[in-house]
């Protein structure tokens, strides 16, 4: 067996599937502390932008819209997501036709499995993310999703909030999104001391007592409230603190 580990780039990702594409049994990981099997051959991927561009062009002849599809599963905590994304990828080649709703094929359903999920969980943070004003006047949103999306939702929010600059920060990644009112950038961000606007605190305050108000004891809703807001984004979420 060869195993194909990648440096996590998508450039990185396309190269390998160029690579195990003709190999009999291949397989490909970003996850460096993947378990070997005693006959593994493992071979570090150097990304090739030939290479990449050469598989990207053999995916949009075979479905123009599968590339796209294809960045969202790899945006996912899924430590088997490059190995779905090359098996699926494989299977389209085959069949030279779109394959999403083909849901007969394993290789579809599993690839889809995650799509889902990386959306679900986009969609999601889009009605969930907290932006707390600053000092400055700057609005910071920290969080820590399962998924890497937040350039996803620095897309969405540099539309929605123009006139705002901003920042998304994932925690667990050390990554965010900076946005100063024209255009946003991705970055490195580590640890971050937050000191909150004085109106801020004051907002905080006012949508704790609301949100204590509305609460109806006798009418307990928890399950349903767990399913709108999933436990592991209370954290982040000012009337749960």
């Amino acid at each position: 067996m060869k195993i194909f580990i990648t440096d996590g780039s998508p450039e990185g990702f396309f190269t390998a599937v160029f690579d195990a594409f003709n190999q009999k049994d291949a397989t490909i990981t970003s996850d460096t502390h993947v378990q070997l099997a005693l006959d593994s051959e493992v071979i570090r991927v150097i990304p090739d932008a030939g290479k990449s561009g050469r598989v990207l062009r053999g995916i949009y002849n075979c479905d123009r819209y599968a590339a796209e599809e294809i960045s969202l599963v790899l945006r996912s905590c899924d430590p088997l997501k490059e190995q779905i994304v090359f098996e699926y990828i494989k299977k389209l080649m085959q069949i030279k036709f779109p394959i999403r709703k083909r849901l007969s094929l394993s290789e579809v359903i599993r690839f889809n499995e995650i799509s889902y999920k990386v959306t679900g969980e986009t969609h999601r943070l889009k009605g969930l993310l907290r932006f707390m004003e600053c000092a400055g006047g700057v609005l910071y949103a920290p969080y820590s999703p399962d998924n890497n999306i937040t350039d996803l939702l620095m897309a969405h929010f540099a539309e929605r909030l123009k006139s705002e600059k901003f920042v998304i920060h994932d925690l667990n990644r050390k990554i965010a999104g900076m946005y100063d009112g024209r255009e946003w950038i991705m970055g490195y961000a580590g640890e971050a001391d937050i000191y909150l606007s004085e109106q801020e605190k004051a907002f905080e305050s006012l949508w704790k007592k609301y949100y204590k108000a509305v609460d109806i004891k006798e009418r307990p809703h928890e399950k349903q409230m767990k399913r709108s807001m999933p436990v592991r984004y209370w954290k982040f979420l000012p009337e749960k603190n």
